[in-house]
């Protein structure tokens, strides 16, 4: 028995054994001419098998990388892309710089940190005041729709004092924020029941008036 395990590696093995038996047989060959002869019927062998890529740009780009790839960068040929080397592909992309999102209040948003941030920024005086204000109002809507049950404003006011590193402060300035009852939306019973039930009782009225009387 012939078991895949002792045959050679497929490198691209979405294109099968036999294209790769192709292009072992073009790296076989010595004369120059014939190797350019047999990679441009690799090429074509390997559009037909990805007809479904063909409206994709640089199609044809694509498909001369994959034959150098499959050739493990050995075979010597006219290709009329730029000739990929190892490096291109082996080497590890760039880190990726993430935003830091070390939030310790997460229920209010990683946007609400860079809007205190412009509210720092703000020359002291009503616009800013206003501001502020709206920052806080802002804040209690976010806490209660994380949690449901009342808030204080006093812990708003804690809360906004500490994220902007103590440089807005509303504390023990009579300030009052939006009632938490004008907040919490309350959802009104749903009419699918009494819709049914004036549905059924509909139906069963309307069935009694046409039964027949025997």
């Amino acid at each position: 028995m012939d078991y895949n395990t002792d045959r050679t590696h497929l490198i691209i093995p979405e294109y099968g054994r036999n294209v790769q038996k192709m292009v072992s047989y073009c790296l076989s060959l010595e004369d120059r001419e014939e190797r350019n002869k047999n990679a441009l019927a690799v090429i074509e062998v390997m559009g037909n098998l990805n007809p479904h890529l063909r409206d994709i740009p640089d199609f044809k780009h694509k498909l001369w990388d994959q034959l150098f790839i499959m050739s493990e960068f050995k075979i010597d040929v006219d290709s009329p892309y730029p000739i990929p080397s190892k490096e291109t592909f082996t080497k590890r992309p760039d880190v990726l710089e993430y935003p830091e999102k070390s939030w310790k209040y997460k229920f209010y948003g990683l946007n609400l940190k860079k809007m205190i941030i412009e509210a720092v920024k703000k020359d002291e005086g009503e616009m800013k005041d206003a501001l502020v204000l709206a920052l806080a109002n802002h804040m209690k809507k976010s806490f209660l729709r994380w949690n449901r049950d009342v808030v204080y404003d006093k812990v708003i006011f804690d809360h906004l004092y500490e994220l902007s590193d103590s440089k807005l402060d509303l504390r023990n300035k009579g300030i009052e924020l939006i009632e938490s009852s004008k907040i919490i939306i309350k959802r009104p019973p749903s009419s699918d029941k009494k819709s049914n039930n004036g549905q059924s009782n509909y139906s069963k009225s309307n069935h009694s008036q046409h039964r027949k009387k025997y």
